[in-house]
């Protein structure tokens, strides 16, 4: 079965790609036009597992081209699809260009599964559509809140236009899958977080501030209603959302499921710190961090984490990988960056 993933050279994209060619059934297809991700991905996924992965340099916002990727293509049984721009600062400063990029991408990708007869979609949500919720964990049940910032806001819209699509149109199979903050690299330690942009999440501003790429980091907000002052997260390692990704695309594949537009929340199911999250960093590589208590950053929440007994029960799925691997193999990424200089 021929899977089309958009945004394959980005972070949840390529560890996705490297899951899929390590279940063994699927053929691949990658459409990303590296606005937001480095070249040398698709190397990176062959030098792990053998495969060169075939990517269309194409913007998916420009329909003619993206359509031109599946006359070239032929059948395709599914598509995954990630591209999106995702930073939070960045869209609390720019929010008609995450609006404008975000939605007419997937906009071009429901109308592709339409026009080129794609029976399964797997949309990439996020635990940001819950916005600052008053009861944790969240579940599926728990209602989208006010968004926090744009960001969080075409992720909300995403999700609408998926089920205002499926409600009318029977055929597509969909899945809305809500993870929370994917962290880590590969075991391997040959692929993990890369962009051309400032990175503004933060463990790759742990790991650039213990390799010595920049001089200091800033925990943003001391004084959160939480159990040290700073936000709580539910880190999740990125190759366990890989793996979900593919065991949602069986669940539909199979046809184990009950409606054609399911949501799943993927996440650890506890919350973690900022300053854990530093101190655990610490404590398991044995580098101090150069850091600095600042003020709260605009589009924050306190605390979110996940009850993700639904993925566990229905798609088979939970986390395999701690805090310390998510640790371990970020830092063996960073080094590996190094070393490559």
């Amino acid at each position: 079965m021929k899977i089309l993933v958009t945004g394959g050279n980005g972070y949840i994209g390529s560890h996705t790609l490297i899951q899929l060619i390590r279940s063994g059934e699927f053929e691949m297809v990658s459409v990303d036009n590296l606005s937001r991700s480095a070249a040398g991905t698709m190397d990176r996924i062959e030098a792990i597992t053998g495969v060169k992965v075939k990517n269309y340099a194409v913007d998916i916002c420009n329909r003619e081209d993206f359509f031109s990727v599946f006359e070239k293509e032929g059948k395709i049984d599914g598509i995954i699809h990630f591209a999106a721009y995702k930073s939070v600062p960045e869209s609390v400063d720019e929010p008609v260009k995450y609006y404008r990029n975000n939605l007419n991408s997937l906009l071009n990708v429901i109308e592709a599964c339409e026009k080129f007869s794609v029976p399964n979609l797997i949309f990439s949500s996020s635990c940001s559509i819950y916005g600052d919720v008053e009861q944790l964990p969240v579940t599926e049940e728990t209602p989208a809140g006010e968004a926090a910032c744009p960001y969080a806001h075409t992720k909300q819209i995403g999700e609408q236009m998926i089920r205002a699509y499926a409600l009318k149109h029977p055929a597509l199979q969909s899945i809305l899958l809500r993870y929370f903050n994917p962290v880590g690299a590969d075991m391997s330690g040959l692929n993990g977080e890369l962009s051309p942009d400032k990175p503004n999440n933060l463990m790759p501003i742990i790991m650039e501030t213990g390799i010595g790429k920049r001089p200091e980091m800033t925990v943003y907000g001391t004084d959160y209603d939480t159990r040290d002052g700073s936000c709580i997260r539910d880190y999740i390692h990125v190759t366990d959302i890989a793996d979900a990704h593919v065991k949602a695309l069986q669940f539909l594949i199979r046809k184990e499921n009950k409606t054609n537009c399911e949501v799943f929340n993927l996440g650890s199911g506890h919350g973690v710190s900022v300053l854990e999250m530093l101190h655990a960093f610490e404590k398991i590589t044995g580098k101090k961090l150069n850091y600095k208590l600042g003020p709260r950053r605009q589009g924050d929440i306190p605390a979110i984490y996940s009850n993700s007994t639904k993925a566990k029960q229905l798609l088979g799925w939970e986390c395999k990988y701690g805090v310390e691997e998510m640790i371990l193999s970020a830092w063996k990424w960073e080094e590996h960056l190094a070393k490559k200089g």
